[in-house]
């Protein structure tokens, strides 16, 4: 009984009807009961889901419990209904009928396994739920093929879908994982990585993991907030191997992170405040691109406004995965052979304390549960004094956003820019060099630091020169892939000493 409470309090907590669950109040008609077995059956087995439901008892629009008199044990023409219903499902599928009392009020739950081999029929006809719709599957030939396929070979994911392009290189996947003390062996990284197909071909994974992904990753500023406003820039972190582009974002986002100078009832010391939580940001980027539905080679989406930053990932909650588990931590990756590398990594733990970390700063409300995306909402918080007028004079920005517009750093595109153009790859080709500089000096700082400090823990390092941890990370492993720094214990007590010295603007 505390189990169907719990599912129930689960599914209440979707903005509104997903096509594996469907709320009823009083009404009982069985043969459409049997048309929806029919038809909860195939849409879960079409979502990964290992059962739907239907659930008497609770208001469709609002998902107020309002209580049912709903008799599952009723008879149909002097037969039991459970009986009539399953004479005439094909295959036979387990379904059962429960009931609990939430709030002293009656709920029935319904539970209908997933289509398995074959799509389920009631009286000789297959259904499908198509968002809150029940309707003929025959009608549907396209989506009938794509349950077929589901059937025979699971839900689509990066792992079992072939690679777009097959003719890959994986030269930074290699680096990468060297810079981090592991050695792949090319003879057997693509099968101990389950990059590979049962045919031998690419699988999406590996088009991800290549050099040559050939997958958009951006970060889109837009001057106000919303899209209606003036776009300053669209800055590309894609096309390459997916985790050299996740170490970008992350470092970005440092560049992002603006600290400001908080003299609100200063007395002695002023306080540094940061536009943002920097572990937030850094596990909301993580979280997006391990759950993102990589299926239909779409990164997920990153916006700036001016008083916030969205994150948006396709695709919903993993198979199994429950409201209640995401914002508990229980960790249940949509990428699992992603995850995996991310976990072998060490950039991401699964321990399931990201969405905790998240929701512990800025709330649950800061999700928000799309019909195909996961959005998450990380708002700016601004010091009194240290937010200006836009050019315009028509909204207050950050400070940075200013520097930002006019900064050769960012690549402004005017509403006809052409991605190919001469003045567009002067513009890049300055960004990188001036970007190229600026890491240069962030190496020599640290590489100074360790010359006085000595052997060093990240966190040191990182209060020392002033930069954030995933940009300290970040650079720490480039010093050691260049032979400057080495690395010494384990992860979690990790210290880094020089080698030798890196000229200034070298």
């Amino acid at each position: 009984m505390e189990k169907l409470e719990a599912l129930v309090h689960d599914l209440t907590a979707y903005p509104t009807e997903e096509d594996w669950f469907e709320f009823k109040a009083n009404w009982h008609e069985p043969t459409v009961i049997g048309e929806y077995i029919s038809s909860l059956s195939n849409a879960a087995a079409f979502k990964g889901r290992k059962e739907g439901y239907l659930i008497w008892g609770v208001d469709d629009v609002s998902h107020e419990i309002v209580g049912t008199d709903f008799n599952f044990h009723g008879n149909v023409k002097g037969e039991p209904l459970e009986h009539w219903l399953v004479r005439q499902l094909a295959p036979d599928i387990a379904f059962r009928f429960g009931e609990t009392e939430i709030t002293g009020k009656r709920v029935v739950v319904l539970a209908i396994p997933a289509a398995k081999t074959v799509p389920t029929s009631f009286a000789g006809e297959r259904y499908l739920r198509i968002g809150s719709s029940k309707v003929k599957l025959a009608k549907y030939p396209e989506r009938e093929a794509h349950l077929f396929w589901i059937l025979r070979d699971g839900l689509p994911t990066a792992e079992n879908i072939p690679a777009s392009n097959q003719e890959l290189s994986f030269e930074q996947l290699f680096t990468f994982y060297a810079g981090r003390g592991i050695s792949l062996k090319r003879e057997t990284f693509e099968r101990n990585l389950g990059l590979l197909l049962d045919d031998g071909r690419y699988n999406l994974l590996a088009q991800l993991l290549s050099d040559n992904s050939g997958i958009a990753m951006r970060v889109s500023r837009f001057a106000g907030a919303n899209k209606a406003a003036r776009l300053i820039s669209i800055r590309e972190f894609g096309y390459e191997c997916l985790l050299v582009s996740l170490g970008k974002i992350l470092d970005y986002g440092d560049v992002l992170n603006d600290v400001q100078v908080d003299e609100r009832d200063r007395k002695l010391f002023r306080k540094d405040v940061r536009l943002f939580s920097e572990e937030a940001f850094r596990e909301g980027i993580i979280n997006a691109f391990v759950h993102n539905s990589w299926v239909g080679e779409n990164a997920p989406m990153i916006t700036v406004y001016d008083n916030r930053i969205e994150i948006l990932s396709h695709g919903t909650l993993a198979p199994e995965q429950t409201i209640e588990g995401f914002f508990a931590g229980q960790s249940i990756p949509v990428n699992k052979r992603l995850s995996d590398i991310f976990l072998q990594m060490h950039i991401s733990e699964r321990s399931g304390r990201g969405v905790p970390a998240i929701t512990d700063v800025y709330g649950r409300g800061a999700y928000e549960f799309r019909e195909n995306a996961i959005v998450l909402t990380i708002p700016f918080e601004f010091a009194e004094g240290l937010t200006i007028t836009a050019g315009d004079g028509s909204m207050v920005v950050p400070k940075f956003d200013e520097e930002f517009r006019n900064s050769s750093e960012v690549v402004v595109f005017p509403d006809s820019a052409n991605s190919d153009s001469a003045d567009f790859q002067n513009r890049r080709k300055g960004s990188a060099e001036r970007i190229g500089g600026k890491v240069a000096q962030n190496k020599s700082a640290i590489t100074s630091y360790l010359s006085a400090a000595g052997p060093s823990s990240p966190r040191a390092i990182s209060n020392a020169v002033g930069l954030g941890m995933s940009r300290t990370r970040a650079l720490l492993g480039e010093l050691v892939r260049e032979g400057i720094l080495v690395a010494n214990g384990s992860t979690r007590d990790r210290t880094y000493r020089i080698v030798k010295e890196v000229p200034d603007g070298e």
